[in-house]
């Protein structure tokens, strides 16, 4: 429109100027794009720009990987190369491609475009069956009857599932015979779609993974333009346990995997349904099982491998959350802690913060068994009541010890316990199961063992005998229980006399290296107990500021999942961060769950808060967008006889329980594995009223031969105590490093495909 201040061209002047515009735009368009140049910029300087987006480009694992190249607009023609090898015509006509090819260690990216800078990435490859951060393994896997090579490798395959109209579980699904009561699917984005789920089963790090999404038969799906069906977010399930296992199994999938597989729970809805559903892609690996491999390392390398493929096959992913009961809150809480950027937000059940901690606690437990369930073993005179046990014990009754001991600890920690891919004893045969007699050089199926690259081998100045004959250092014992004074709380309120204290404490006695009672207090092995920190493995909560916690759970009936180990979560975090406002706790009648229909319910909170993150677009730290997105709605809540609560903490006075530690003077968090001794103080021992407990002299001399390196001073910190560091490797398949070294910095516009723009702090937090 001409301006109105200004007179209008008239005659030759104007249409001299409208044919001068004609004639450029002409030249414009005779130009046009130069072919093989990706997506535009405005100038012709500028810089050519890699970005790697499955994985970080020093983690990259399968010989292909996900990247993007962009060059300003009229550069020049794209020049791309691998190792010297010319790629260039893959960029031809898209900016995104699947680089296929790489060579194992080390590849060099090079992109160039006329006269802009030229850009270079150096993308370390590893090989499809690991290892790629997680060290050396203690066995070889006994690997699939299809598998192609010793590393488990082999085809992915596909299958077909749907949801019946009023059904609530998926049934297969054949293409070529479609079912007719198949439901409906509508998305997140409002997109309805026939409720088919297409499955990826393959073999990753020498394990299963398996992916799902909802799925238009007979369409294609490529990374750079997947069915529009998929909302680019992704769920990963969990299963519970912890253990060791040496062959392939399944990826689980069900909200309470491992944990309530064996009790009906009426009117129980997997949140994996409607993720899918909602057009959520469902991911599981088996090795992220911790019933099926319990180690923290393990864990994050294989979500680490599935995201990859996920991202190289189907696309970039907004953001990832995770789900799972008692392992499967392990496997979320201790990954997001030791290896940011995986998940962005959790919601955890029959909740634990850990291994290590409630391996502590369980240990104390098996060690208690010995000595009160066996009158015979008390000293003269002395007599324990249920109570006075379940008193020093920490609960109401001795049952939960009783499960944890017998469905947890015992086989946890037992060499010579069977594990799968393992063979039955053969004397001689390091390839076949450890027997502390006849084969001390064999395969130990313990979860130390497993974890031998964190924790590290013990020193040879401890050897026991098998270590001794095998030639070679255990896996360290990461807790100790050395200055512990059992019962110490129930001694000085007077619910215990002198000498039922004495004599638990002169009798209880400790662990050895093959889980074996022995008269002496464990003591740990001090830099194996300074790893189980430094690796994560105890988990502070030290490094989850930028993920967006809901905890849901209900009163524990005996199996060992009682809500105080949700509270020793709340308690760490609350000391890492000063604030526990990313974590939401919701508490419920129905055993374990709180609610059948919080599952599904939290991981709709879930995404609704996330969503909220993804649009802040503010250049402030991640943490501060994740505490200030959870929505006002988002609350603790808790619900006692089916009325609302205020503040869910308040009222678990019968679920948040105790542990045999606590009763002895230890902190409320649990997460000292071996305290630091103080000298044996008979003043200190006090009544109520202040009144001196009046031990004897015989039982007095009887204590300072049980502690005479001391007592646990609980107002320090514990041995090696300390926060997690992120992002560790231990070494490669024949060569650990013990301990962890940390990574690099993440390489520059790296793994990107992981999450959206306002989620990348994760890798520089």
């Amino acid at each position: 429109m001409p301006h109105p201040s200004r007179p209008t061209p008239r005659g030759p002047v104007r249409a001299s100027v409208a044919a001068l515009a004609l004639g450029l735009l002409a030249a414009l368009l005779a130009v046009g794009p130069t072919p093989g140049t990706a997506a535009p910029q405005a100038d012709r300087g500028g810089k050519v720009r890699i970005q790697v987006l499955s994985n970080r480009a020093d983690l990259v694992s399968g010989g292909d990987v996900l990247v993007r190249i962009t060059a300003p607009r009229r550069a020049g023609r794209l020049r791309v190369t691998l190792d010297g090898r010319d790629v260039s015509r893959k960029f031809r006509h898209r900016s995104t491609v699947l680089l296929k090819g790489l060579d194992n260690g080390r590849n060099v990216l090079r992109a160039r475009a006329g006269e802009a800078r030229p850009d270079k990435v150096v993308i370390t490859n590893h090989r499809n069956g690991g290892p790629v951060l997680s060290g050396p393994v203690a066995a070889a896997y006994d690997c699939q009857d299809t598998a192609r090579d010793a590393l488990c490798n082999e085809p992915a395959t596909y299958s077909f599932l749907y949801k019946p109209v009023g059904r609530a579980a998926l049934e297969p699904y054949d293409p070529a015979a479609p079912a007719s009561d198949v439901d409906t699917a509508t998305t997140d984005q409002g997109r309805t779609v026939p409720f088919v789920v297409r499955r990826e089963d393959g073999y990753q790090d020498r394990d299963r993974y398996t992916i799902l999404t909802l799925f238009t038969p007979g369409k294609r799906w490529t990374a750079w333009k997947p069915q529009r069906q998929w909302n680019r977010k992704v769920l990963i399930t969990h299963g519970g346990g912890c253990g060791a296992s040496y062959a392939p199994a399944e990826p689980p999938l069900d909200d309470a995997s491992g944990t309530l597989d064996a009790i009906p729970v009426p009117l129980l809805e997997n949140s994996y349904v409607e993720a899918l559903r909602r057009g959520f892609a469902v991911m599981s690996t088996a090795l992220a099982n911790t019933g099926h491999n319990c180690n923290v390392a393990h864990n994050a390398e294989s979500l680490m491998m599935a995201k990859e493929r996920l991202v190289e096959q189907y696309g970039t992913i907004r953001y990832t959350i995770g789900t799972g009961c008692s392992g499967g809150s392990v496997a979320q809480q201790t990954v997001a802690n030791a290896y940011p950027g995986i998940y962005q937000g959790l919601v955890t059940t029959c909740s634990y913060p850990d291994v290590m901690s409630p391996g502590s606690q369980f240990a104390d437990y098996h060690l208690m068994r010995g000595y009160f369930e066996n009158p015979q073993e008390w000293g003269p005179g002395v007599v324990w009541s249920p109570t006075q046990v379940a008193d020093v014990e920490g609960h109401l009754t001795p049952v939960n010890a009783v499960t944890a001991d017998e469905g947890l600890f015992k086989s946890a920690i037992n060499p010579e316990h069977p594990c799968p891919g393992i063979p039955e004893p053969v004397a001689g045969d390091p390839r076949t199961r450890f027997d502390s007699e006849t084969n001390p050089g064999g395969v130990r199926c313990d979860i130390l063992t497993l974890m031998r690259n964190q924790l590290g081998p013990r020193p040879q100045s401890v050897w026991s005998a098998q270590e001794q004959a095998a030639g070679r250092g255990f896996a360290g014992l990461p807790f100790g229980n050395a200055g512990v004074q059992y019962g110490l709380e129930a001694l000085e309120a007077g619910r215990i006399t002198p000498e039922q204290f004495v004599d638990l404490n002169e009798k209880i006695g400790g662990l050895d290296v093959n889980a074996d009672p022995i008269a002496a207090r464990t003591a740990g092995d001090p830099a194996s107990i300074a790893n189980a920190y430094r690796t994560g493995l105890l988990n502070e909560f030290s490094n989850t500021s930028g993920v967006a916690m809901i905890n849901h759970a209900g009163p524990d009936p005996g199996i060992a999942h009682d809500y105080a180990h949700a509270v020793w979560s709340h308690l760490r975090l609350q000391r890492s961060q000063g604030h526990t406002d990313n974590r939401v706790e919701w508490f419920g009648p129905t055993p374990l769950l709180g609610d059948v229909r919080w599952p599904t319910e939290a991981f709709i909170a879930m995404d609704r808060w996330l969503a909220r993150v993804e649009e802040d677009d503010r250049k402030v730290p991640l943490a501060q967008k994740v505490v200030e997105g959870r929505p006002a709605s988002l609350q603790d809540r808790c619900l006692a006889d089916g009325v609302p609560g205020v503040v869910c903490r308040a009222d678990l006075a019968t679920t948040n329980l105790s542990t045999p530690r606590q009763e002895a003077g230890g902190p409320a968090a649990n997460d000292v594995l071996a305290c630091r001794l103080q000298p044996l103080d008979r003043s200190s021992y006090r009544l109520p009223g202040g009144l001196p407990v009046p031990f004897t002299d015989a039982q007095w001399s009887r204590l300072q031969a049980v502690f005479a390196d001391g007592v646990c001073d609980w107002a320090r910190p514990g041995i090696g105590q300390g926060p997690a560091r992120t992002w560790l490797e231990y070494g490669t398949a024949r060569r650990a490093t013990y301990g962890g070294a940390e990574l690099p910095r993440t390489p520059r516009d790296s793994g990107l495909g992981w999450f959206g723009r306002s989620f990348r702090p994760l890798w520089r937090e």
